[in-house]
């Protein structure tokens, strides 16, 4: 009872900050000139002040901080405190990171240096890294090998930054969506009684709903670089540490967690590889593009991409909980091959790789054709 009203004041407190720190970060990012302005690629047609991400840090920083005093002795062990710290001091690199990209528009590769420096401090400096790999049909794999678990997390973590970095197009759907993937997070990491993830999930998803009141449509403020890599970064971390030595886990729950990011960031290597345009080029393909090209308002798109993001968290919940079996594991390998499937489908359907090329439905037409034709004779 005493570790969730702690959940809860801190979620709460956390909310607070938000709501009293945006209007701020919104004056500081118009006196700085950190703000977007509006071009062909872009939704929004008038001047918007960036830098909101620094909203959610402050929350986040003051809901923990605020909290700490009263956590009780002995419900965090020393191991507990590593990560903590590992998160508030990559964390805080990455919103400085974010904030200089926000204000004078760092290049790709200094960004990605950045990124890779705080996964270092994660990773290098408090030990945090993946060291069980969990593979169907054969079991787990503990330790892993540093040469192989310290590269494969800092992968990871820059992977996952970059990706909810990615999909932050749309007022409302970086922040919504690693929302949802927070509160998955948070749900498992109660399941299992884990409580350092509990209790950083609980304060960032106050963040989080505290910068939505201004950020979604229509948005007062733009999460900017600020917030999309620091969400990004948490999520990536929290995702790993939460569940690395949980053994009934799959390696494909943290891939569930954040499907939508990682498949939108998938889509867009394939897209800008076959239009044969470099990786990193911006575009205007991207799920939530290719959405409101089919006419869908701002609004009903996010909410979309919302209920995808939320049905990729219960997939994550649910094959989470399944107990560890062949047979279980058949369950989960087919239902990933659907869910691949089904977001092939849809990726062809909107467009999203390429206007043209549906091998899958071409294929399938085909298919129901000679289907139809063997039944005519």
């Amino acid at each position: 009872m005493a570790e969730g009203f702690l959940y809860g004041i801190g979620f709460m407190i956390a909310l607070v900050l938000a709501l009293a720190f945006t209007p701020l970060v919104i004056k500081l990012a118009f006196k700085i000139g950190a703000i977007d302005k509006p071009n062909h690629r872009k939704v929004h047609t008038k001047i918007m002040p960036r830098l909101g991400g620094l909203g959610i840090y402050a929350a986040f920083i003051g809901g923990y901080f605020a909290v700490k005093p009263f956590i009780p002795d002995g419900l965090l062990r020393q191991y507990d405190m590593n990560l903590i710290n590992a998160l508030l001091a990559g964390g805080s690199i990455i919103v400085l990171i974010g904030a200089l990209d926000d204000r004078f528009e760092l290049s790709a590769k200094v960004k990605l240096l950045g990124q890779i420096a705080a996964a270092c401090v994660v990773v290098l400096g408090f030990g945090v890294k993946i060291d069980l790999l969990n593979i169907p049909f054969g079991g787990s794999i503990q330790p892993v090998a540093a040469w192989i678990s310290v590269p494969l997390t800092i992968v990871w973590i820059v992977g996952v930054t970059n990706a909810i970095n990615l999909i932050d197009g749309l007022d409302g759907l970086a922040a919504g969506v690693s929302g949802i993937a927070i509160t998955t997070i948070m749900i498992m990491s109660a399941i299992m009684g884990f409580v350092p993830v509990i209790l950083l999930s609980a304060i960032l998803l106050g963040g989080i709903i505290g910068f939505l009141v201004y950020n979604f449509h229509p948005a007062k403020i733009f999460m900017g670089d600020t917030g999309s890599l620091f969400l990004g970064f948490l999520l990536a971390t929290l995702s790993m540490i939460g569940f690395k030595q949980v053994t009934i886990v799959s390696f494909v729950t943290p891939l569930l967690i954040i499907g939508v990011p990682l498949s939108d960031t998938f889509f867009a290597i394939v897209r800008r590889l076959v239009n044969k345009k470099p990786i990193f080029a911006p575009d205007r393909g991207h799920l939530h593009h290719c959405l409101r090209e089919l006419g869908f308002s701002h609004r009903i798109t996010v909410l979309i991409i919302y209920g995808v993001a939320a049905f990729f968290g219960c997939c994550a919940v649910l094959q989470s909980t399944i107990v560890q079996s062949d047979a279980a594991y058949w369950i989960t390998f087919g239902v990933i091959l659907l869910l691949v499937f089904f977001l092939q489908i849809g990726a062809e359907l909107i467009g999203i790789v390429d206007k043209t090329r549906r091998p899958v439905l071409h294929f399938l037409q085909r298919l129901f054709l000679r289907a139809g034709e063997s039944r005519s004779e």
